[in-house]
Order: C-alpha cells, then sequence, then structure tokens
C-alpha cells in the first residue's frame, strides 16, 4: 500500500540545478577554483552545500577549515538568493500531480537543499500547505547517498501515529533525479522513482522505475510501483 510520497526537490520541483552551480561558479571563482558543468554533474549533484565545498577542496587538495566552509556557503546562499529571483521554474506536470494526490496519500520533502531555499519556491508557486513538512540539509548529519534524510523523513511520519496509521518503509515512495538520491531511497528501504532531469535513463536503473517526466503520471501509476 502506498501510504506517503517523499518528493526530492531541486531537480524533480524546480529546475534549480543550473543556478545552484552558477552560485557555486561564481564563489569558487573567487577563490580561483574552476568548476565545470561536467564536473558538477558527474561528482557533486546531490550534495548539500557543505559536503560539497568540502568534497571540492579534498578534491582539489585545497587547504580548508570548518569556518573557511561555512563563509563559503553563506556567500553560495547569497549568490542563489540573488539568481533565483524572478527565475523559478517547476518541471512540467508537479503541480498537476501534487493536485490529484493531495489528500490522498501524505505528502512531504527531503532534500539536500536548505529549507528557505524550498520554502521559498513552493510559497512562490502555492504549494507549500499541501507538503506535511520539509527535510532539508540542516536537518541531517549525512547527506544523499546516505539513506539519513529518508529515514527522518519516515521518522516524522510517525511521530503522532496511531499505531493503525503508521506509514512502514516499503510503504513510501520517493521520487528522485539523482543517483545519490536514488540510492539514499533505496537504501533507507523505500521504493523510488527517478525523472530524466539531471542524468540519462541508463544512470538510474537503481530505481524501481525511470520516466522521462512526471508530466502525465497520475496516482495509480505511483500505486503500480
Amino acid at each position: 500500500m502506498l501510504k506517503a510520497i517523499i518528493f526530492d526537490f531541486d531537480g524533480v520541483i524546480a529546475h534549480t540545478e543550473p543556478i545552484h552551480l552558477q552560485a557555486f561558479q561564481i564563489v569558487l571563482e573567487e577563490e580561483r577554483i574552476s568548476l565545470s558543468e561536467e564536473q558538477y554533474y558527474e561528482r557533486y549533484l546531490a550534495y548539500d552545500d557543505k559536503t560539497f565545498f568540502k568534497k571540492l577542496l579534498e578534491d582539489r587538495a585545497v587547504n580548508h577549515s570548518d569556518d573557511y566552509i561555512s563563509r563559503l556557503v553563506t556567500r553560495k546562499s547569497l549568490h542563489y538568493n540573488r539568481l533565483i529571483t524572478g527565475n523559478v521554474e517547476l518541471f512540467p506536470g508537479v503541480l498537476e500531480l501534487i493536485s490529484e494526490v493531495r489528500g490522498r496519500v501524505r505528502l512531504a520533502i527531503g532534500s539536500g537543499a536548505l529549507r528557505q531555499e524550498i520554502e521559498h519556491i513552493l510559497n512562490f508557486a502555492g504549494i507549500r500547505k499541501d507538503f506535511e513538512f520539509i527535510v532539508g540539509a540542516e536537518d541531517v548529519e549525512k547527506c544523499k547517498p546516505a539513506p539519513d534524510v529518508y529515514l527522518e523523513v519516515h521518522r516524522r511520519l510517525n511521530v503522532q501515529s496511531l499505531p493503525e496509521d503508521v506509514v512502514l518503509l516499503k510503504e513510501c515512495l520517493v521520487i528522485e533525479d539523482s543517483i545519490s538520491g536514488v540510492r539514499a531511497a533505496r537504501s533507507a528501504g523505500m521504493k523510488c522513482i527517478a525523472v530524466t532531469n539531471s542524468y540519462p535513463m541508463e544512470r538510474l536503473s537503481e530505481a524501481n522505475l525511470v520516466i522521462e517526466s512526471l508530466d502525465g503520471i497520475k496516482l495509480h501509476d505511483l500505486i503500480q510501483v
């Protein structure tokens, strides 16, 4: 039985990955470090901001401290907020799917993005009320591909549940766009649909189902998974 749908955010609901990349690139250029689009999608997509900078600086053999990374994260967030203004774009089919499933299954978001970034776009789109809660980067210790974000969503789903309303891991369906996200969902013991918004179909094969778009997807399609 399908009781809960958990949406990733960047790359699933909102077309924000190019804007995140641009914000990262601006900060890194200020530090005289280059980052190509290919490198970002191959190595760093789905990391939260803190982990992104940590991994990249390690890969480039750049000495760094926690304080230095915190400053980079703050600067990146400022650039992102500036770049996203007036450039919010939702993926096709997202609003229609949320409209169909609201009230029929429980909805939540599990993302590596900062909560305020997610809230801003959901409020802009008028769909914040449709999600019970958001688990963002600040809510877990380890980012995807670790299962922490989805396990935390599952914990919150059951915080005040009566025994007959408890949601099992296998009753949760995750909608993802990244390889790391798919692995996080599957490691958490959840079913997963992957959308090819960020990677080609063959690279998302660990998902239970891979689709090109949420456009035209109905609740019965999700139940089949």
